[in-house]
Formats: C-alpha cells, structure tokens, sequence
C-alpha cells in the first residue's frame, strides 16, 4: 500500500487501522473500568475476603491457560473481523449482566465467578484473533508503529478508565459502572464492522488438507520454544505476569482495607500509576531508534521497573503515593519492552501460522495469571496483605532476567526480518 510518489502513506491516513484502533481504544477504556469496578463489587458489595478476591481474579484470567492454544488454531482457520465482532457482543451481553441482576437484588459472587470465566474466553478469543488481523491491514515495517499506538491507546485506556470508574462507582456504584464497560463492546463491534479490508481466502483443496486441531496446536508450541528470542520473551511475560497480578488483584484489598482510601480514590490512585504506560507506547520508538529495541528491551525490565519496589511501602496520607510511583515504573516498563517483542513476532511469524504462534504466546504469557491470583489470595491469607506484596514486587522486578540472559544482551536491535530456519533436530 504506497502513495502516487512511491512514499508509503502515513499509518494516521489509514482509515482501516483507525477503525481498529478507535474500536479498541473504546473497548480498552470500558474494560478499565471494569478492572476497577469488578474486584470492588465483590470487595465493597459482597465483602468477599482476600481469597475470594483471588479466585474471582483466577476465574477472570483461566482462559488463558484453559483455551488460548486451541483458540489459536481456531483463529488461523476461520475469518478473524466476524469472530472479534461476535466475541465483542457476547461480551457487551455477559459484562452487562452484572448491573442488572444488582439492580434486581440478585448478585452473587458465583455470578461474578461465572461472569470472569466467560468474559476471559470471549477476551482470549478476540485477543489472538486481533494480534493476527493486524498484519493483514499493515505491511511488516508499519507494524512497530500500529503496536505502539495500540499500546498507547490502551495505556491512555488504563489511565482514564480508573479515573472514569472512579467517577461512576461514586454517582452509580461498582456495579453500575460496569454498564460502561458492556456498552463499549457495543461500540467496538460496530466499528469493526465498518472495516472494508477481508483476508484472502485459502483455496478449498488447502483447507481440506489441513492437520488436525492439536497437530496445529503442538505446531505454535514448537515456533515459540525453538526460536530463543520468542522462547525467553513469552517465559518473562510469564513470570512478570505471575507476580503483577498478585499486586492487581490485592491492591485494592490493601488499599481500601489497611489504608482505609474510598473506592473513588483507589481508582484515582490505579489511574495515577497508569501515566507511565502512556509514556512508555509514547516513547518506545524513541527509545528503540536511540538505544536499540533490544536493549531497551532488558534495560526497561532489569533497571526501569525497580522504583516497583516502593508498591508495599505505601502507607497513610501522601505516603499513598508510593503505591502510584510503583505503578508508574512497571507501566513504563512494560509498554516499552512490549511493543519491540509483540512486534518481533508478529513480523517474524508466517502469517498462515501466525493466530496459534500467538495464542502459545498467549498461554505462557497469560496462563500464569490464573495461578498467580490464586496464589496471591491464599498467601493473604496466611501471610498477610502486604507480605504479600513484597513477594509480589520482588518476583515481578526480577522477571526482567529471562530478557537479560536472552540473546536480546548481544543485540542493539531485535530482528524484524524472517528467520532463516533451524535445523530439524538441532
């Protein structure tokens, strides 16, 4: 896709990539607002106890780890827009549930088990299919750009959307405030539906003779582990994500029930500590072109995010803040290091393989989820509020160590032409 003078026309004249991107920017920002709104329906309306909280943060991740692989051989079979579209409204019915059934006095917490289960399928579904439709609209050497504007809006999504939770939990409450988040998935499919862009079709003799689901399945496993960048990649977003969750799904628990802050102003403190997300998709490309997108890689996870540690140490009036700065490091951090690595695969990747390489991605990256808010719940338990944290916040700052021990160290930047490919065997 090039303009009359052979120069390629900007990504921000491309009205298929800003259809994507205005539907998920909405969608990203209701979904903030449930992040927020979800743990303090069963915190402040429930009054579930820390483990519960952990369970219901397990129940909202387990489709990472229960369908992310076959949902990637799904996705490389069928048309990705009209499933992302389908999983967008199954999303706005089941998200919208919960202010319904709180407005007829029959919220439970088994709902809200339920309603994270199925929100988690729909959002794994959509996820690997919306990761593989990107390159179908942009060519290879636009993706750094798309990725990082993706991941700005979601950080700009992660700022305003605890800021606008925080709002609606105060005039509407918890549970009201997820009508937002419901109404989003509305406006994210209709966007999508404007998209023109299709994806070629394989011929019928082609997809007759396609391996089975698994045999695909086992096939996204291999790419990722044989290829060392993706291998050390998805195991740091693994062990990071392990930990981080701990400290999504407790910070709040901690923040309303030790340091006695109102549900308002704990959105405001989430909203707070998101800012570093925006800086970082803002100057992730600047830091790449400055520095070398592979180093910036291990720096901003080994060094960046170590103001992370300051997380536990939030007390009582301005000392609040600690928890805020913490968050701030990590967003930045992570935003940086992601952008260079999702677009590393999605560039790297044969496009015929590129929705199950992405959902193995997903289940080592996001399969941990479930097990760290698991975790997190039962060493509350025993241990304590912010023990736990400590635990958290040190695990996720050394997570940044599989991307230091890569072969990312010796690189300035990351690869983003094909791989030549290994030997079978070696």
């Amino acid at each position: 896709m090039t303009a009359d003078n052979g120069k390629r026309p900007s990504i921000w004249r491309h009205r298929e990539f800003l259809l994507l991107w205005g539907g998920q920017t909405v969608s990203e920002m209701g979904s903030q607002v449930t992040v927020l709104a979800l743990p303090l329906v069963a915190v402040v309306v429930l009054e579930a106890s820390a483990f519960q909280v952990g369970l219901l943060a397990a129940a909202e991740t387990s489709a990472y780890l229960l369908v992310a692989l076959p949902a990637g051989a799904i996705v490389d079979r069928i048309a990705k827009r009209p499933l992302m579209i389908w999983c967008n409204l199954a999303l706005f019915l089941v998200i919208g549930s919960v202010p319904l059934a709180h407005a007829v006095g029959a919220l439970t917490l088994a709902q809200l088990y339920a309603v994270g289960l199925l929100s988690s399928i729909f959002s794994v579904f959509f996820s690997v299919a919306y990761q593989s439709y990107l390159p179908v609209l942009l060519d290879s050497d636009q993706l750094m750009d798309g990725n990082g504007k993706l991941a700005t809006s979601l950080s700009v999504a992660q700022v305003a959307g605890p800021s606008l939770g925080a709002g609606l939990v105060t005039m509407v409450g918890a549970a009201g405030a997820m009508a937002a988040d419901a109404l989003s998935f509305a406006l994210s499919a209709s966007s999508l539906t404007a998209i023109r862009t299709r994806e070629s079709r394989r011929p019928r003799a082609e997809a007759d003779r396609r391996p089975r689901l698994w045999s695909q399945v086992r096939e996204g496993l291999a790419y990722v582990t044989r290829d060392p960048i993706l291998r050390n990649s998805v195991a740091f977003n693994g062990t990071a994500n392990f930990f981080v969750i701990m400290v999504e799904t407790l910070g709040p628990v901690f923040l309303i029930r030790t340091l006695n802050l109102r549900p308002g102003l704990v959105g405001l403190l989430l909203a707070l500590g998101a800012v570093g997300g925006v800086a970082g998709g803002v100057a992730a490309r600047y830091l790449a072109r400055k520095v070398g997108s592979a180093r910036i890689s291990w720096i901003s996870m080994t060094v960046l995010s170590l103001p992370g540690l300051l997380i536990p140490l939030a007390g009582h009036g301005w000392w609040v803040l600690l928890f805020g700065f913490g968050w701030i490091s990590w967003t930045f951090a992570s935003t940086v290091a992601g952008i260079s690595l999702t677009s590393y695969r999605q560039a790297v990747c044969p496009p015929d393989m590129l929705g199950r390489v992405n959902a193995a991605a997903r289940w080592i990256n996001w399969g941990t989820l479930p097990l760290g808010g698991l975790a997190g719940g039962t060493l509350a338990t025993a241990l304590g509020v912010q023990t736990t944290l400590w635990i958290a916040v040190v695990g996720g700052c050394c997570a940044g160590l599989w991307l230091f021990l890569s072969p990312l160290r010796g690189m300035r930047d990351i690869p983003l032409g094909k791989p030549e490919p290994e030997p079978v065997g070696g």
